[in-house]
């Protein structure tokens, strides 16, 4: 059964209704034609309404429905030919990262991506999407593969924050974060990195640090959860929605503040009402993006990705 989020309920009402008189016109031969047109005219109506006036918490919601698609979905609908690599040749291989070389657009790439599951049994596998600092050291063997046979690289972040527990710090989790965003800025080839749903924290930036940085249009990204920043300034996870307005955590207040590079759009009702469309969108982004980065050298890559983070929340007096 598909997840209904609390806002959807005017638009949930007006389609039970119409199932209500397709019902009845079926079961009394009567034609309520006219009428079902009517309510779904109505309903799409108020879906766009909605859709075009959320508030960043339900925004929030949305990037975190369990029907949003993954990053392997999205890497079988877009690449062909993807071959799997595994392990971060320390022994171990976090199911959370995935990457591997795929066909794109008819060329070779190296495509890295933080991947939830679709059922428990996925999520404890893919650890819900929260990668340990083996998934940040296999992400980075590849990087380097990639640049080592000039391959651009993708990234496709949806994740809640890196994996918080006392194994993985006891491993190294800021340390890994922390020689990837090292790492990724001195890289000789292009790096298109997207959120696709949840991007909090350092766990978002560990893949994170590329020349263009696209997000979808309900996707989110900031440096903590709008739950972890409320029981922080009000002690209350309850007043989320507060943070998440605070926080500038959506697309269109990211694009604003120089953050991200492009929005990407997504169908009506989010990316999980039609997949093959969100696959498509974010291909055509990806293709924009290399484009745009077309003939610049490694050392113009490497100074204009500098300067692009190096100049985020830069202060100006006035």
């Amino acid at each position: 059964m598909a997840t209904i989020m609390d806002f959807e309920k005017p638009i949930i009402d007006i389609q039970n209704k119409i199932e209500e008189l397709r019902q009845l016109s079926e079961n009394s031969g009567l034609d309520l034609g006219d009428q079902i047109e009517s309510f779904e005219k109505q309903a799409e109506d108020k879906k766009k309404e909605l859709y075009s006036t959320l508030k960043p918490s339900q925004k929030l919601q949305i990037s975190r429905h369990s029907d949003r698609p993954k990053f392997l979905d999205y890497v079988n609908l877009m690449c062909e030919d993807f071959i799997e690599l595994h392990g971060d040749r320390e022994g171990m291989d976090d199911r959370a990262i995935i990457g591997g070389i795929a066909k794109f657009n008819g060329k070779p790439i190296m495509i890295i991506g933080i991947q939830k599951g679709k059922s428990t049994k996925e999520n404890l596998e893919y650890n819900f999407g929260m990668p340990q600092p083996q998934g940040y050291r296999k992400a980075l063997r590849l990087f380097h593969h990639a640049n080592k046979f000039k391959m651009p690289i993708v990234t496709l972040i949806d994740t809640p924050g890196a994996y918080p527990g006392i194994m993985a710090e006891e491993t190294g989790q800021g340390s890994a974060i922390a020689v990837n965003l090292r790492e990724m800025s001195k890289l000789n080839v292009p790096i298109v990195a997207v959120i696709t749903g949840e991007g909090c924290s350092g766990g978002a930036l560990g893949l994170a640090v590329a020349d263009k940085v696209l997000m979808f249009e309900h996707a989110y990204y900031t440096v903590i959860s709008p739950e972890g920043c409320a029981s922080i300034l009000w002690r209350d996870a309850a007043m989320y929605a507060e943070a998440a307005a605070a926080l500038k955590i959506t697309s269109s207040d990211l694009l604003k503040l120089g953050i991200i590079d492009a929005e990407i759009k997504e169908p009506l009702g989010g990316a999980h009402t039609n997949l093959e469309k969100a696959a498509d969108s974010l291909k055509m982004a990806i293709i924009k993006a290399f484009s745009e980065l077309e003939g610049l050298t490694p050392e113009e890559l490497r100074t204009k990705r500098y300067e692009k983070f190096r100049t985020m929340g830069e202060f100006i007096e006035q």
